[in-house]
């Protein structure tokens, strides 16, 4: 796969999100460990439906494919959706596939990246995600990015036989200047 290095980092770059990775993306929306994260995990995906998906969100919102510039490795994903354009707002959303490429500062780099793009491109004015609160280590790297909880809905997402809380948390433009000066 050829990617495009749209928003570039230190060790990363965000290309938009290709079709062709269709493979590669089922194996990660088959991992349990993935979905769990991002609440779909009673959804099905097999090769054709992820490839429909693929070609579809591509069509709309700002999701971006992150690649390791060492070898244009696939990592993950980072998205921005849910525009509001009146409000200047919209929802992040990340994921990275594979083990052995979390824990070691990929997705603090793409948040960093998409956020500027976030702000300082689009305009956004204030973004917000969801996250569940088993999720310590997401809960962590968004706090060191500058996002403040907002609220919680208790017992609101239930996996693996167990409510859990959905954590809502939000990033406003001022306070990504203040995080993240030059």
């Amino acid at each position: 796969m050829k990617y495009f290095r749209k928003l570039r980092g230190e060790r990363i770059y965000l290309s938009p999100v290709s079709p062709e990775d269709y493979e590669q993306y089922t194996k990660w929306v088959s991992d349990s460990e993935i979905t769990d994260n991002i609440a779909i995990s009673w959804i099905l995906y097999d090769v054709e439906k992820e490839k429909e998906f693929l070609e579809s969100v591509r069509q709309m919102d700002y999701h971006f494919a992150m690649v390791k510039y060492d070898g244009d490795k696939l990592l993950g994903n980072v998205s921005l959706f849910n525009f509001h354009h009146i409000n200047r707002t919209a929802d992040y959303g990340i994921f990275i596939g594979d083990e052995e490429n979390r824990g070691k500062g990929y997705g603090t780099e793409a948040s960093r990246l998409i956020l500027d793009y976030g702000f300082n491109t689009l305009n956004l004015n204030n973004i917000m995600l969801r996250v569940f609160g088993f999720n310590k280590n997401a809960i962590a790297c968004y706090e060191k990015l500058g996002f403040k909880k907002i609220g919680v809905r208790r017992k609101a997402y239930f996996v693996r036989g167990q409510f859990h809380d959905e954590i809502y948390m939000d990033i406003l433009r001022e306070d990504f200047k203040i995080y993240h000066q030059a």
